[in-house]
């Protein structure tokens, strides 16, 4: 095959660079043109292993053919008509679908939208609508999107945020569960006091009155700070604090959701009842999608109030109703075991790999995190991206979060074979790169 980036890739991102926003993050010259499962080709015929799905996005694999089927079958019918002025047989199916699976079997309505961003301003817009409260709560870390109500809830990367302020007002950060990196290093005797208690014990007693917080906005387990997963009774205690002083809980399951951890959500790994999820990426397996679903008594609003012209159109949601269809029937179980089977073998290469500060996640929502040294864990970013680009080079894509971990988030029906093909790439890399067993160190080649 061609060399990578081969003539026809780099043809192409020359074109790129002259028409396109720069804004957008790439990770390594791959231009992809086609697509099947776990296995991606780019213009020159290089096949790779795809191990982040579109970001999480293409739950089914690539082109899975229920899916296709799907879009192929709806699109002969009807493109779009406005769900906003319009009923759509599609919306309804869907909604119904999807309310039959919200948490605790609590009835609930949906709104539609094209993505988690989008579904986040919905949640925050209900929330203020519905409890007359102007002020929100997230946390350090945090990714909710890039439009300026999600973008002033993120609290990822200051590159997210610089020269487009002001955001907007009265949003304020908790720290989150960061078991095994605390990042305000605290020092308290266990994390959920360190972040939990410091809402009710310093942000209400210092700076925010909690009469006036709408919704705390929180990732079951975060994305991009890192695919970091809070430690249990965390989030219970989140929530306790939410309905003691009458503030919503809205879930971002964009990242962590349909299916992903091995549960629908990845809230259903505790027992707390959220009162709204906003969900996208996964959910109709590449297509323009993004849902906020909430309990039914609290999506009261009038005509008019919030409404999107494309969200929710008949072909994204054919597609939905075929994804949610494969995750439940087979892919959510494939999920919990694949992953079980990843992380314990990734957890093996930590043993010889001092490098490997942290291996995390649950089903397929997995992060390796790369330190250089274990007892300070400072993050080593430039020794992360050097793994990445490397393994690009051997043709095994993956992507990074957080100051320094590389997330494992391919399809959800990724099988054992395709794992043991990353695995190997993967471990070559970490010889190539690293000192075996050292720390601190590592010798570039």
């Amino acid at each position: 095959m061609a060399k990578i980036p081969g003539p026809k890739a780099k043809s192409w991102i020359k074109r790129d660079g002259d028409v396109i926003s720069p804004s957008y993050t790439r990770s390594y010259p791959s231009v992809i043109v086609k697509g099947k499962g776990t296995t991606v080709w780019d213009a020159d015929g290089n096949a790779f292993i795809d191990f982040n799905a579109g970001i999480a996005t293409t739950s089914t694999g690539h082109c899975h053919p229920k899916v296709v089927q799907a879009i192929k079958k709806q699109a002969d019918r009807l493109i779009h008509m406005s769900g906003t002025d319009f009923y759509y047989p599609s919306q309804i199916k869907l909604a119904e679908k999807l309310t039959s699976l919200f948490p605790g079997k609590i009835k609930s309505k949906v709104f539609f939208g094209n993505s988690g961003a989008e579904a986040i301003e919905a949640g925050m817009k209900l929330a203020r609508f519905k409890t007359r409260r102007p002020r929100f709560i997230s946390f350090t870390g945090a990714f909710h999107g890039r439009t300026f109500g999600a973008l002033s809830l993120t609290n990822s990367k200051v590159t997210q945020r610089e020269g487009f302020g002001p955001l907007l007002p009265q949003v304020d950060h908790a720290p989150f569960a960061y078991c095994y990196r605390c990042p305000l290093n605290l020092k308290y005797p266990s994390c959920d006091i360190a972040c939990a208690d410091y809402i009710e014990e310093v942000m209400f007693k210092k700076a925010v009155p909690p009469k006036e917080v709408a919704a705390v906005v929180v990732e079951p387990i975060q994305g991009e700070g890192g695919y970091v997963v809070p430690p249990e009774g965390w989030m219970e205690k989140i929530e306790r604090i939410t309905s003691k002083y009458g503030i919503l809980l809205l879930a971002d399951e964009v990242q962590s959701g349909m299916g992903r951890t091995g549960k629908m959500f990845a809230i259903e790994h505790t027992k707390v009842q959220p009162d709204m999820i906003a969900l996208a990426k996964g959910i109709a397996s590449g297509l323009p999608l993004g849902v906020l679903m909430s309990r039914a008594n609290l999506m009261d609003w009038p005509s008019g109030s919030h409404a999107s012209t494309f969200g929710g159109n008949p072909i994204a949601c054919e597609a939905s109703l075929a994804t949610i269809d494969l995750i439940q029937k087979s892919l959510m179980n494939n999920a919990r075991i694949q992953g079980n089977y990843l992380i314990s073998h990734l957890r093996d290469l930590q043993k010889d790999y001092e490098v490997i500060g942290d291996v995390r996640g649950l089903g397929l929502m997995i992060g390796v995190e790369f330190v250089e040294d274990r007892e300070s864990k400072k993050p080593a970013g430039a020794l992360r991206d050097k793994i990445i680009n490397e393994c690009f080079k051997k043709k095994l894509l993956l992507l990074g979060c957080g100051p320094s971990t590389i997330r494992f988030s391919p399809a959800l029906t990724v099988t054992k074979a395709t794992i043991d093909q990353t695995l190997e790439i993967f471990e070559a890399v970490l010889r190539k790169t690293t000192r075996l067993g050292t720390v601190g160190r590592w010798a570039q080649t």
